[in-house]
């Protein structure tokens, strides 16, 4: 009997795992029958963007957290596809940072070429999954959206491909309920012209918070506060921008901080990231962990070692992205179709412990870099999937660190050589702070 196994999402980690199955029967390997599940109307993931917040037309929470403008905040050279460089895509090299829609149509051109889309179920998203023990398989619960319709099928494994930058974790201050200006999460971001002219409080000290502070500072916002937990980013940033310590309550537009200062402020951002979500999965088959390096409970950050029919891709914090979803997906596909031995669940908890402990032993961001090339390293060396060189890689992420430090406005600028093809991109030709129009067009005719 063909075994079934579902995959649910079709973001990059989906894609990336539909992509593996897709590769082994290209050489001739009979794959199992695979039914991946998308509660959007398209694939991409979180790199597909829309005006919408909140429910989306079908009472559904929106998936995407993407905002108009975003840029790649990471050179794309450390996260190229092994088997799909951009150059095959594109045609030629492009600078190092593109906008969202060129990782997107950078994304779609590799799973199309694939022909992939057979494998998809749009508008699809996965209500519940139980597992039989008597019979070893799970029950997978769908939503059929466009139907109105509740079905449910039997599959051998499940993948959780689903993401973690979906559900935003939303802490209250006291005031904010009659704060007179704009309060979001930096989920529901979208367009940073709102915030022209405006005091923008970016509430946070991570990713999110720097880039949608800068985002805003490009198009307009008269001045731009980031407000820390446990310590600033400490980037050269310029005038307009300052670092103060944790939001502490706000009346009228004053916000007050830890530190006894206090700010006029117009916008309240909240950048306080996002909760791993999972109300489909009941509690003995739920990955519960915060955002970090190594989650516990995942044998080889892939495998559930309670129950090693299921399988969890990038659900671990990422300096690498699509390349290693590729790795773990190529891992996941050699242990559903038997490529794979796992070890006794003592053997792979012990494994999983072994690699905390070296997480915990972290000390600086290049060491957090260092892990995870590691990780990846550990993972490719066990599948076919193409060396993409992780370690030149690891180099380049402490390259981007550098540039950030030196200039948050301006680390765009610069340029790296690709691991596949051994060129280097090309410089942008107009500066990231002068290129407003980001759209595909208008990047790949300007550069």
């Amino acid at each position: 009997m063909t075994l079934r196994i579902a995959i649910i999402g079709a973001g990059p980690s989906g894609l990336a795992q539909l992509r593996a199955f897709e590769s082994a029967e290209r050489q001739g390997i009979e794959i199992p029958e695979v039914v991946c599940f998308e509660k959007q109307e398209d694939w991409g993931g979180m790199w597909n963007y829309t005006w919408r917040t909140g429910l989306d037309e079908y009472g559904e929470p929106v998936h995407a957290s993407m905002y108009r403008y975003l840029w790649s905040n990471g050179p794309k050279e450390a996260l190229e596809f092994a088997d799909y460089s951009f150059e095959e895509h594109f045609g030629r090299p492009i600078p190092s940072y593109p906008p969202r829609e060129v990782l997107w149509d950078y994304i779609v051109g590799r799973v199309k070429k694939g022909n992939l889309r057979r494998f998809i179920r749009f508008r699809a998203p996965v209500r519940d999954v139980t597992y039989d023990d008597a019979t070893g398989k799970f029950t997978v619960t769908v939503r059929d959206l466009e139907k109105d319709h509740v079905y449910s099928e039997v599959f051998d494994y499940v993948v959780v491909a689903s993401g973690h930058f979906s559900t935003p974790n939303v802490p209250d201050f006291p005031g904010l309920s009659k704060f007179p200006g704009r309060v979001l999460h930096a989920h529901d971001f979208r367009d940073a012209r709102e915030f022209t002219g405006k005091r923008v409080l970016c509430v946070g000290s991570s990713y999110s918070s720097e880039d949608i502070g800068t985002q805003s500072y490009k198009y307009g916002a008269k001045e731009i506060i980031f407000s820390y937990r446990s310590k600033p980013m400490g980037f050269a940033f310029p005038e307009a921008f300052s670092e103060v310590p944790l939001l502490l309550k706000v009346e009228g537009n004053t916000a007050f901080f830890k530190d006894g200062t206090t700010r006029e402020v117009d916008v309240i951002v909240l950048c306080t990231g996002y909760q791993h979500y999972f109300p489909f999965l009941p509690d003995e088959l739920r990955l519960k962990t915060n955002n970090r390096l190594w989650p516990l409970g995942l044998y080889k950050g892939v495998v559930w070692e309670k129950n090693p029919k299921l399988m969890y891709l990038g659900m671990q914090d990422q300096y690498y992205t699509f390349n290693m979803f590729d790795a773990q997906a190529w891992f996941a596909r050699d242990v559903m179709l038997g490529k794979v031995n796992l070890p006794s669940y003592e053997e792979m908890h012990a494994d999983s412990l072994a690699w905390r402990e070296k997480e915990e032993a972290s000390e600086t961001a290049s060491d957090d870099i260092d892990f995870q090339c590691a990780y990846i390293r550990d993972l490719i060396d066990r599948t076919d999937y193409p060396d993409f060189k992780p370690e030149i890689m690891a180099e380049q992420f402490k390259e981007w660190k550098h540039h950030k430090e030196e200039d948050v406005l301006t680390y765009r600028h610069h340029s790296f050589r690709s691991t596949l093809t051994g060129n280097m991109a090309p410089p942008l030709k107009t500066t990231w702070m002068q290129q407003t129009d980001d759209s595909l067009t208008a990047f790949l005719a300007n550069n």
